[in-house]
């Protein structure tokens, strides 16, 4: 499992025009489930994006996190993250998880993610989404945790 993780000063999620998510100073988080990916491994991403220090503090170092600051985390199903870029002009998504075995862990993220934090968005699975973000720095870092299956 996988993600890139941008600090923001806000960010919106919107399907049809319509604005489904939104957060202020925060992280958008786009999560890419891949083939193999457990609850095991949404609890840990989860759990390090919450604590990962990317904000400052009053010495401008980036030893805060999304804890610490009770921020917005927005999180956005990104299957493409998953792809294999390594050979020709062509993405393969063979990675990525089927969406009938990724929707439920995204949802799980989600709901995993709520019960750990107080402000807590998300997009929709599956759907045509626009994301609107300013990034803050920019500050931007991908994380990756393993499955062991």
């Amino acid at each position: 499992m996988l993600t890139v993780i941008q600090r923001v000063t806000h960010a919106t999620v919107s399907v049809d025009k319509q604005i489904i998510g939104e957060v202020q100073q925060g992280i958008v988080a786009l999560l890419a489930i891949e083939r193999g990916d457990s609850e095991l491994e949404v609890k840990r991403l989860i759990d390090r994006i919450l604590s990962y220090r990317v904000f400052a503090d009053e010495r401008d170092k980036m030893s805060l996190s999304l804890n610490d600051i009770d921020g917005g985390l927005l999180l956005i199903p990104q299957f493409t993250l998953a792809a294999d870029t390594t050979k020709g002009t062509r993405p393969s998504f063979t990675p990525a998880a089927a969406p009938s075995g990724a929707e439920p862990l995204f949802n799980f993220a989600v709901e995993y993610a709520k019960e750990k934090h107080s402000i807590v968005s998300s997009g929709r699975f599956g759907a045509n989404m626009q994301v609107s973000l300013c990034n803050d720095g920019p500050v931007t870092f991908t994380l990756k945790v393993a499955n062991k299956h």
